[in-house]
């Protein structure tokens, strides 16, 4: 038989009390407010040596020369690794078994493939003779113009985007369309290379027993690690624990294992003991992804009555000379606004930098600035206010697999955000408005979308006889809330409180949860508790039922709902038992039952599966200076079932500011000479302060969707840049009048259009 669930009903059925849907505060918050959540870096085992690693001031040419033996002069260097002189490894680092499979630089060669590259690491006693050896290598190059831009070489059309997506989708008679519009917009728009700066850097402390391999390591994919790197040191991947408890940020780049953090289990290899290897912050700009520097043209055909009739994304983007990641930021286009005739392309180009690889809202960030900047483009050609053009071209289903949504919910999100933010009256024409000090106002908005993903993932859910209940899953935590909203949800799964629960996370000995990725780890790990916490209470119910003495006797056809830690029958809610109770009295110490979670095929075949969302933007312009300063955010969001208010708002509010700084902050700055970045730190490369934070809003659209997942979950991680930096780039056009297209938009832009 199978328990109903608190967890199976509509919400508004719930409990009083249920777990699900509650703002709890953080379980982990304790911990990390008073310094005793331990992170990768915090670990220090007995005898352990400390690995820096030297990298490559030059973006392209070979290493000529390293002196090892001054570094090894030093008296606390225990050795130096270099392409000479380091532990074999069973598999090419450069080979590709897999899509996931990106080739990394384990020092295989001399040769330089962009700056900041490792090109030797060295052991030492101490984490400063380590960093003093690594400078006394004084490296010598052979060096080689390095391509660097948009325009480095020849394009070429990638295979695919993304992982696996075409590089080009037509949809309808794209020509034909364009020919016969009565307005048209053609527009280009660029934005540049960015760089993920977590607060924690990847970091690594590698611990050898044989052929077995013990790691601290912040990881958003276990399992996926364990494998890479078994084959890497051809070891079974159960012969290799991760213990990655709490990160300190990710947003992509921690979701695959890096080159330097296989290099610190290399140096532990190498040298017999124990090794930690953390990098520095400039170290980050090379070796663990980035979001690729985008050129992207637009060309929006519309009829006489402002509706769409053709819509053309062409996009132009970076890669590395030696691999294969292609940013998917024309498929924006995709799953929006509705026309007949729709054309996405991609254009690749080989530059001397590091991989780009996944960053928050891949594809997503980069295209959606562009499309919603185009879109206002075109509603203000056709004399139209931007969100009635935006309803007018709402599309009900995918404009390109004419699927479904599976709900519907985008219209709330609009008229909500846009009554908060006082939308209405908003003058059509740029450059109207002033505040009492003569500043600019202008109002911009913008549509969110992103998919509503699944993964696969497990869990493990135990009863005990005393009561209490243990879930246990080998899910991440990047600070999101996630082990807060596991929590709340295993709770509930097992029909127990929050303080009967233990959730067990962060550790591969653990089931494989998956990958903490593309805003599905929630539904992911969630399904997979669901559904292991109904198995469990299967397995009870199962025992009470069918035992003479247990109230709960021959209730197998009514059936049971599992509450406050005891079964109730469900036709005769007074006849009941304790957990305790049916377990103490079967002689059982305890019932244990595993679950999965995955995606429905049937489902995804059948509909469209997104979160959407509106935000709205106010910015204030310096019509002297060229100053911009955004000064409202509002935004609402459909985005499924909220397992926890509280980790909801903090990560829209997230995505919103990180829009925002896409807008008007973010830019790796590459200095073309020399392939180098100029500003790899964070006092230069620049991302909003409190003090560039406007009051924001966030509202959260009540959406059930029945046919995303059992527990109608969606992502929030990644959906607040999508609207966001659109809704800003569009504001700032309303103050100013100046439609900026290379983002972020810089006062130099804006100043000598404003004299």
């Amino acid at each position: 038989m199978t328990a109903e669930l608190n967890l199976t009903r509509d919400p508004a059925h719930l409990r009083h009390g249920s777990n699900i849907g509650q703002p709890l505060t953080r379980t982990e918050g304790v911990l990390k407010v008073t310094g005793k959540a331990r992170y990768a870096a915090d670990n220090h085992p007995p005898a352990m040596a400390y690995a820096v690693i030297a990298t490559s001031c030059i973006a392209r040419g070979r290493v000529t020369a390293l002196d090892v033996a001054a570094a090894k002069r030093h008296p606390d260097v225990i050795d130096v690794m270099t392409p000479a002189h380091k532990p074999e490894l069973a598999e090419d680092p450069d080979a590709k078994g897999n899509p996931f499979a990106f080739r990394m630089e384990l020092l295989q060669s001399d040769e330089v493939r962009y700056a900041n590259q490792a090109i030797a690491v060295v052991i030492a006693e101490t984490l400063e003779a380590a960093t003093e050896g690594a400078a006394l290598l004084s490296p010598r190059y052979q060096v080689e113009i390095a391509r660097v831009g948009l325009d480095a070489g020849e394009a070429y059309a990638p295979p695919v985007v993304g992982i696996g997506n075409p590089a080009e989708v037509r949809h309808g008679d794209i020509d034909a369309g364009l020919a016969a519009a009565s307005k048209l917009t053609d527009a280009t728009y660029e934005t540049p290379a960015q760089y993920h700066n977590a607060m924690e850097p990847h970091a690594i402390v590698a611990v050898w027993d044989g052929d077995r391999l013990f790691i601290d390591t912040p990881s958003q994919g276990m399992a996926m690690a364990q494998m890479r790197i078994g084959g890497l040191f051809g070891i079974p991947p159960a012969n290799i624990h991760i213990n990655s408890p709490f990160l300190g940020g990710g947003f992509g780049s921690k979701g695959l294992v890096s080159g330097p953090q296989v290099l610190g289990i290399m140096a532990a290899k190498l040298v017999g003991r124990p090794v930690k290897l953390v990098l520095r912050r400039s170290q980050m700009y090379g070796p663990v992804g980035h979001r690729s520097a985008t050129r992207q043209r637009i060309r929006i055909g519309t009829d006489d009555a402002g509706l769409l009739i053709a819509l053309d994304h062409e996009a132009r983007i970076t890669t590395s000379s030696f691999d294969d990641f292609y940013e998917p930021a024309a498929d924006a286009s995709h799953t929006l606004y509705a026309s007949p005739a729709i054309r996405t392309a991609h254009e690749a180009v080989r530059v001397d930098t590091g991989t780009p690889l996944f960053m928050r809202a891949p594809g997503e960030a980069t295209g959606s600035i562009a499309l919603e900047s185009a879109i206002d483009e075109a509603a203000f050609a056709c004399g139209i206010d931007p969100l009635e053009f935006r309803l007018k071209n709402y599309s009900e289903v995918e404009p390109i697999t004419g699927k479904p949504f599976s709900s519907k919910a985008l219209r709330q999100c609009y008229a909500k955000a846009a009554e908060r933010f006082g939308w209405a009256g908003r003058p059509l024409k740029p450059r109207q408005m002033r505040d009492d000090n003569g500043f600019l106002v202008g109002w911009g908005m913008g549509t969110a979308t992103f998919p509503a993903l699944m993964f696969q993932g497990n869990a493990r859910a135990v009863i005990r006889a005393d009561g209490r209940g243990v879930m246990e899953s080998g899910a991440h935590d990047m600070g999101q809330g996630a082990w807060t909203a596991f929590t709340q949800i295993s709770a509930d799964a097992l029909g127990l409180e929050l303080d009967q629960i233990s959730f067990l996370s962060g550790t591969s000995d653990l089931p494989d949860a998956g990958i903490a990725g593309g805003s599905a780890h929630t539904a992911t790990v969630g399904a997979a508790i669901h559904n292991a916490g109904a198995a469990a209470i299967a397995k009870l119910a199962e025992l009470a039922t069918s035992d003479q003495r247990s109230p709960l006797f021959g209730a197998g056809n009514a059936g049971v709902v599992a509450r406050g830690g005891r079964l109730h029958r469900r036709d005769d809610d007074t006849r009941s038992e304790s957990y305790a109770e049916i377990l103490t009295r079967a002689g059982v110490a305890e019932v244990e039952a595993n679950g999965t979670g995955a995606a429905d095929p049937a489902a995804q075949s059948q509909y469209a599966m997104h979160a959407h969302g509106a935000v709205f933007a106010e910015v204030k312009v310096d019509p002297e200076l060229g100053q911009i300063r955004a000064t409202r955010l509002v935004g609402a969001f459909a985005a499924g079932r909220i397992i926890n208010p509280l980790m909801v708002q903090s990560q829209l509010r997230g995505g919103m500011i990180w829009g925002l700084s896409f807008a008007l902050h973010e830019e790796a700055v590459m200095d073309h000479r020399s392939g180098r970045i100029l500003n790899a730190n964070l006092a230069e490369y620049h991302v909003p302060v409190n003090a560039d934070v406007p009051p924001m809003e966030v509202i959260t659209v009540d959406e059930h969707d029945p046919h995303v997942n059992p527990l109608g979950i969606k992502g929030v991680g990644e959906i607040g840049i999508t609207g966001s930096a659109g809704a800003v780039a569009n504001a700032v056009w309303h103050a100013t009048g100046i439609r900026v297209r290379r983002f972020p938009i810089k006062i130099e832009e804006l100043v000598m259009g404003l004299g």
